[in-house]
């Protein structure tokens, strides 16, 4: 049987430390701020994070360098036969598409996922992996597994201020300023590719409404009859997300709930403040 690495990038939301508790392997993704670079979780904290993008600091996402994409695989290979690399999604960035091309020189050594997730659902995605590795799995056979169950997740979320989207294009400043006055919070979702516009609301009590109701639907209907796991995601204060974890536990009983940050690419373009909620098909 031969020797399966798991790597994936810090899109995932899994931290250096807890890479190691894994054992996975992460590659911190760059973040260029006032034409800085800095690296998730290596030269950047989500406490300096947050610090910057509030100060009104230009932060840019980008893709890893296909250097240090290559560098991982090859010091991966040199301990294991082969690796499974679980990028975030190819709707928001090109990086997948990258790591693609990069692999075919790896001649059936290095298989990159394309499953269209990203923060919570990417990272049920790696622990998935490590259970097919666990299971007996080839690469080629992981691959193919996490990449059929690519739209079996939904990520809703909801953002305390449409600042970042405008930055961002996602509504214009007009839209921007009449949302502001009548306190609309915009209900996104990630599902697949892309972040859509899924609902508006008039404060965070609807828009928490809105988004369990989401959730209770997608077991209703795409998940009928199937098992599914609930996290809930933040990139607000720890307090609130406490209170809306046990928001989402009072609603649906008898889940374990796993509550994270959400990941710094996602809350770059939607800011502090936001709260989110996840489903994801259990393998």
């Amino acid at each position: 049987m031969k020797k399966t690495a798991i790597a994936t990038d810090s899109n995932s939301g899994i931290t250096q430390t807890a890479a190691k508790e894994l054992g996975v392997y992460v590659l911190p993704m760059p973040f260029t701020v006032d034409d800085q670079l800095f690296f998730e979780d290596i030269t950047l904290t989500q406490e300096q994070f947050y610090e910057k993008l509030q100060s009104d600091a230009s932060v840019i996402t980008s893709q890893p360098s296909p250097a240090d994409v290559t560098d991982l695989w090859d010091e991966l290979l040199k301990n294991f036969d082969e690796v499974v690399y679980i990028p975030m999604s190819s709707g928001l960035s090109n990086s997948c598409e990258t790591a693609t091309m990069l692999s075919q020189s790896y001649e059936g050594k290095v298989f990159v996922v394309n499953n269209q997730r990203i923060s919570v659902t990417q990272r049920r995605s790696v622990l998935d992996a490590l259970k097919l590795v666990k299971e007996g799995k080839s690469g080629e056979e992981i691959k193919k597994v996490l990449e059929d169950m690519k739209l079996d997740s939904s990520i809703y979320i909801t953002v305390d201020t449409l600042k970042y989207l405008k930055q961002g294009g996602r509504v214009t400043p007009a839209a921007a300023a009449i949302g502001t006055i009548l306190n609309i919070k915009p209900v996104l979702q990630i599902q697949g590719e892309k972040l859509d516009s899924f609902a508006k609301a008039r404060g965070f009590k609807q828009a928490k409404s809105i988004m369990l109701d989401a959730i209770e639907n997608d077991m209703n209907q795409r998940f009928k009859g199937q098992n599914i796991r609930l996290d809930v995601a933040y990139t607000c204060t720890e307090d609130e997300a406490r209170e809306w974890k046990q928001e989402v536990e009072a609603r649906f009983p008898g889940y374990e709930i796993i509550m994270d940050k959400l990941s710094l690419s996602v809350a770059c373009h939607i800011g502090p403040g936001s709260m989110a909620v996840a489903c994801s098909k259990v393998l």
